[in-house]
């Protein structure tokens, strides 16, 4: 019968998926993760829902049975299963409410409490203590300033801190898809006027506040039943076209491929991909070096990783914008016996990039993908660095000559030639932009920035400054500097 066929089928499947992973060793990941769902921005402060952190905590769970555990299918070669060990493991967030809850929820199920058996200690003098909470696990989380509140802003480009960034998407503004777009949709959202007119006025329900649109209904369509009643409204392909307009505007707003500036969030996500990744091969195999990388992030960091990696030509969907608790991941193994200590030469290693676009614990597994506009799933070492440096952002130099700023940290770098094949790329520069470090720039040259860019662009736009919890009035040419969604 039907269900027989496709039991037998699937079964075939893990086997095949099993003999193909047989002879491989993992020997590091790093992974980028969004948050779980959360509360509205246009209702802030924005907050992890209890769906959300169920959805987090079941995607550690997952990421555990696939790399941590003693039986996990992709076992990390040395990763610890049960005690963490923390030199072995490093996870940042944002400081934002939802983004630092989405990492520990995830840490809970990624490594549980131990127990009482493993959660205790011998004191010298011979008494024992036990741990609190069955044994809870602290794992620290980095504070990256960068980014910082993003669930709670409709427009994440300022928080970078990068000038040249927050310029390139706001020609979005300007553009010819943009103004196209703007006038042949009004009608559409006009009639979404009956749902949204408590939270948008009738200047704001427009394609420019495309993405907060789709927010606001997509969150109401979780948690509020009463949205039924607007059914004759939101019909699955009014749902669907509300859904694409945010993709292509979000998309837009992220990457465009004669501005490269305008991505430096995932620009800076893959040279932090390939510096963890390298600590691991320079670590050599030590016990305590460095193995599993998780970093917690808004959806542009993955929407403009997609459009540098040329993973569009992959497949359409990474045009959209990522569900909540979706992963990027990149697998760093050999398909070579280990020796009995050290590495395997760097010939012998390889990449694969993994993507799953939602909760990996209740709706799909990570898919393969081919990065950089290829076919090749399995990359070797060298020609992935290769690939990544090309856009990859992994220096405080690089970062502030592609940003354009010129104070703070970046003041030492004025009057220094930009140069796109600098020796500062990512694979192994002691002036590396760590996660953390990265953050702290953003910050320190984020109050410079604002400064400088609000009044230039006031000056030359007649830009008008906008409290980031209030939309701007919709026009295609006013104060385009105040919206975009970001989450």
């Amino acid at each position: 019968n039907t269900t027989a066929m496709v039991s037998r089928t699937l079964a075939l499947a893990l086997f095949s998926a099993s003999i193909s992973h047989a002879a491989e060793t993992v020997l590091g990941v790093y992974m980028f993760h969004r948050h779980g769902d959360r509360t509205a921005k246009q209702t802030p402060p924005a907050n992890l829902t209890d769906l959300g952190y169920t959805e987090v905590y079941h995607s550690g769970q997952y990421y555990r049975s696939r790399y941590v555990a003693s039986d996990a299918s992709l076992k990390i070669s040395g990763l610890n299963s049960d005690i963490v060990l923390q030199s072995q493991i490093a996870v940042s967030a944002p400081s934002d409410t939802v983004l630092q809850n989405s990492a520990q929820g995830f840490l809970q199920g990624l490594y549980p409490a131990v127990g009482a058996q493993l959660g205790n200690e011998t004191l010298a003098n011979g008494s024992s203590v036990q741990a609190p909470l069955n044994g809870y696990q602290l794992i620290p989380i980095a504070l990256t300033s960068s980014g910082g509140g993003s669930e709670d802003s409709s427009w994440l480009q300022s928080a970078s801190g990068c000038y040249n960034s927050i310029t390139s998407s706001n020609n979005y503004f300007t553009s010819a898809d943009y103004q196209s777009l703007f006038k042949s949709t009004s009608g559409f959202y006009d009639s979404l006027t009956p749902v949204i007119n408590r939270t948008f006025n009738a200047s704001q329900i427009n394609y420019k506040n495309a993405y907060t649109i789709f927010d606001l209904i997509n969150v109401a369509e979780i948690h509020n039943s009463s949205i039924h009643a607007f059914d004759n409204i939101l019909t699955n392909d009014t749902l669907f076209q509300i859904r694409t307009l945010a993709d292509h505007h979000e998309f837009n707003l992220a990457y465009n491929v004669s501005e490269p500036a305008r991505a430096i969030a995932g620009a800076t996500v893959a040279a932090q991909a390939v510096q963890y990744l390298n600590n691991t091969i320079t670590a050599n195999n030590n016990f305590s070096g460095p193995r599993l990388g998780i970093q917690f992030g808004a959806y542009n960091s993955f929407q403009s990783f997609f459009g540098l990696a040329n993973l569009t030509a992959a497949s359409e969907d990474f045009y959209g914008v990522p569900d909540y608790a979706s992963v990027m991941i990149w697998e760093l193994f050999t398909n070579t016996t280990l020796p009995s200590s050290g590495l395997p030469p760097q010939d012998d290693l390889y990449v694969r990039f993994l993507f799953n676009n939602g909760t990996s614990a209740t709706t799909t597994v990570p898919q393969v993908y081919p990065l950089f506009g290829g076919n090749a799933v399995d990359l070797k070492w060298t020609d992935f660095v290769t690939g990544m440096n090309k856009f990859a952002v992994g220096t405080t130099q690089q970062w502030c000559q592609t940003c354009g700023n010129i104070t703070g940290t970046c003041a030492q770098f004025a009057s220094t030639p930009s140069s796109s094949s600098s020796s500062s790329h990512s694979s192994g520069n002691s002036n590396v932009i760590s996660t953390a470090v990265g953050g702290v720039i953003g910050a320190m040259v984020t109050l410079a920035v604002i400064l400088g860019a609000e009044a230039l662009l006031l000056l030359l736009f007649g830009l008008r400054v906008v409290s980031k919890k209030r939309l701007t009035s919709a026009g295609p040419t006013n104060g385009a500097a105040a919206t975009g969604a970001k989450a």
